[in-house]
């Protein structure tokens, strides 16, 4: 019995000195999206749907298991053509990512990641009647990347939209249809932390 309650309190007492030595880094991340919106050819021409995003960046870090949890707070702009024109659609995106690194040294690792993503519209709502943008927006991101010397982090996600992005108002031989439409994104992003 004794044994059995020794070996609960040395697993305590690791579970409990595991958060300080968590590790937590700031920083900035800036990247490029190219996106592919869900919805006909014909109304969007995917060739022109690219665009940037940059903001704060803050990861916290177990290093003895390699899990940690990465959160942004990243303005993103991308433009979307129609048979009407062109436009942007503007946003604030906080992604939410479970990240698990592997390192092969203190100068290269290498990590894997995974979780939601909340948008919120700071654009315009409309454009020229016939697109609007919804105010939220839920997607996930799946990505993968490298961490060099502990502070350059380079990766590569794809955002998968979970809920619809906006809707197009369509007319077709005098009678009009609403057609919702989501986003799906690649992206490509640099992070220096602190």
């Amino acid at each position: 019995m004794k044994r059995i309650l020794s070996i609960l309190m040395v697993t305590a007492c690791l579970f409990m000195a595991l958060p300080s030595q968590a590790q937590i880094q700031f920083g900035v991340k800036g990247g490029l999206n190219v996106s592919k919106v869900s919805i006909s050819k014909e109304v969007f021409n995917s060739d022109n749907q690219s665009g940037f995003f940059i903001g704060p960046t803050a990861e916290l870090t177990l290093p003895l298991l390699g899990l940690g949890v990465d959160v942004s707070a990243l303005y993103n702009q991308y433009g979307i053509d129609t048979a009407e024109g062109s436009t942007k659609k503007k946003s604030i995106e906080i992604p939410i990512n479970l990240k698990w690194t592997i390192g092969f040294s203190s100068v290269l690792g290498a990590y894997v990641a995974v979780g939601p993503q909340f948008g919120f519209n700071v654009g315009h709502r409309w454009f020229k009647d016939i697109c609007e943008f919804n105010k939220k927006s839920t997607s996930l991101n799946v990505g993968a990347g490298l961490k060099i010397l502990g502070h350059v982090h380079v990766g590569a996600n794809y955002n998968i939209g979970l809920k619809d992005t906006g809707a197009m108002v369509k007319s077709d031989n005098g009678s009009f249809t609403h057609v919702d439409f989501d986003n799906n994104t690649w992206q490509i992003s640099l992070a220096y932390m602190f």
